[in-house]
């Protein structure tokens, strides 16, 4: 197959998809990617990139084509609303007569903004190709959760334009059972919808702890909780500053990897309290997370107390899980739900600084064995659920019954 994937981020950006199209283009299928320009988490765009013109360069041997768009900033709402729109308006116009029709399916990736689906939505107009839509963050909700929408009527418009996107795709896969009823309540046949959980890149494995090379990298002595990711305000890390607070007499140290809208403030909020068992390590390439994730004794897991975020299932979990370390998880529903069916860690309720530091400190108590063994189930239950060539197995499926199944839908049409 010719596959289309459409995503306004995409490598150096470091995101999943990175590694699906690596996967299937592995596996003989040619890809073309539509993109945007990369200014993801930073605000600005990356050295080699202005953001102005199309560019079409080469990634792994795959096609990428970059369309015009403006940077994110530093995740303000006018910025941020700029930065979606701009992808958006810039993929209909220009996508349809840069990627031609010389492609069997579209495939397009949305860990956000929904907005992603206009292009798709304008290409698949003119070629009549089948569209696979991914989600990972539904629209309105995580708007509302984020406050980056509040008023009434701004939501029922964006409810009425994802409606219009669900319409145009004809399969929705979603990464949680819990997302399932959420966009059938938008109209789309429960036919239509899958589950396709997100799994973790090969590179993900089990590893030895190594001193001196933890030393070398600045990480601290003791017993070292570590989160890695984006430190945005969903991630509820303000509440996690509290537990460390509350756990440092007992010499717990809480590390984190990545950047993100809040690092800066948490750095100064840590700073004036004087918090000297929390460290933040700055930013470092994906495929070196395996060898800082096994110098941690406990990995950390946290989203804001919300009804939607109950829902999801943070991508970083099946990372985590893959390398086989114990999993401490400020989180409920699905997450929560994950841990705890694995038998990988402890969960406990979002925004509770007290019951996350109750179970730092009893993890910290549990003997070397017992936390081995958890990360043990952890790794067992990531390779039954969530591994790699298995999930692409079933992607590169669902692709292939898209296009098979493509000539009857458009004579029966769609809901």
């Amino acid at each position: 197959m010719h596959i289309l994937v459409i995503t306004q981020y995409f490598w150096p950006e470091n995101f999943r998809i990175n590694d699906m199209v690596t996967g299937l283009h592995e596996r003989g299928h040619q890809i073309t990617v539509l993109t945007g320009h990369p200014n993801y988490p930073g605000g600005s765009f990356t050295h080699g990139y202005q953001g102005k013109q199309v560019v079409e360069e080469q990634y792994e041997n795959i096609r990428v084509i970059r369309v015009p768009m403006v940077a994110r900033g530093q995740g303000s709402g006018l910025k941020l609303a700029l930065n979606y729109l701009s992808f958006a308006v810039s993929g209909s116009l220009f996508g349809p007569g840069l990627v031609g029709r010389d492609f069997d399916t579209i495939f397009v990736y949305e860990p956000s903004p929904m907005t992603v689906g206009f292009p798709a939505m304008a290409i698949k107009h003119r070629t009549g190709r089948p569209l696979l839509f991914y989600i990972q963050d539904l629209w309105p909700e995580s708007l509302l959760a984020t406050g980056f929408v509040t008023q009434p009527l701004l939501l029922r418009a964006v409810e009425l334009m994802v409606r219009g996107i669900y319409r145009a795709c004809d399969q929705i896969l979603v990464t949680s059972q819990a997302f399932i009823p959420k966009v059938q309540r938008l109209g789309v046949l429960l036919e239509r919808i899958h589950y396709y959980p997100q799994y973790a890149e090969s590179f993900y494995q089990p590893q030895i702890p190594d001193f001196a090379w933890a030393r070398a990298k600045g990480l601290p002595d003791g017993f070292k909780i570590m989160f890695a990711g984006n430190m945005g305000a969903a991630q509820d890390l303000f509440t996690v500053l509290e537990a460390a607070e509350r756990t440092r007499s007992h010499g717990i140290q809480w590390i984190f990897l990545g950047d993100g809208s809040v690092r800066e403030e948490m750095r100064l909020q840590a700073a004036a309290l004087g918090l000297d068992n929390v460290h933040f390590l700055g930013s470092h390439p994906a495929s070196e997370m395996p060898t800082y994730f096994a110098q941690a004794d406990t990995l950390l897991v946290s989203l804001t107390a919300d009804d939607l975020f109950a829902l999801t299932v943070p991508a970083k979990l099946q990372s985590y899980l893959a390398c086989g370390r114990p999993i401490l998880a400020a989180l409920e529903g699905e997450g929560a739900q994950i841990v705890r069916e694995a038998g990988a860690g402890l969960a406990v309720p979002p925004g509770n600084s007290e019951a996350l530091a109750n179970a730092a400190i009893q993890l910290q108590q549990m003997d070397q064995a017992a936390r081995k063994n958890l990360g043990q189930l952890g790794r067992k239950y990531f390779e039954k659920h969530f591994e790699r060539e298995t999930l692409l197995s079933e992607l590169e499926n669902m692709l292939k019954q898209a296009l098979l199944e493509r000539p009857r839908q458009k004579q029966v049409g769609q809901r």
